[in-house]
C-alpha cells in the first residue's frame, strides 16, 4: 500500500527513536491514510487520502 496522500502528498517522515538511557536509532512516521472514493474534477476516483484531508472534505 503506497502511504502517500493523494489530495495533499502528505508520506513518510522519519525521525529517531531515543530510549530511557538516551540512545538514538532512526524510525519513520508514516501518514495516516485510508483508501476512499472521494470526487476530483467531477469524477468520483478511489484513492489514498489522509485523515486530516478527510477531516476537511466532512465540514465543507
Amino acid at each position: 500500500m503506497s502511504r502517500v496522500c493523494s489530495i495533499c502528498g502528505k508520506g513518510q517522515t522519519s525521525g529517531n527513536n531515543v530510549s530511557h538511557s538516551n540512545r538514538k536509532t532512526r524510525r519513520t512516521f508514516k501518514a495516516n491514510v485510508q483508501k476512499v472514493s472521494y470526487v476530483e474534477n467531477g469524477k468520483e476516483v478511489n484513492g489514498y487520502v489522509c485523515t486530516r484531508c478527510l477531516k476537511k472534505a466532512d465540514r465543507s
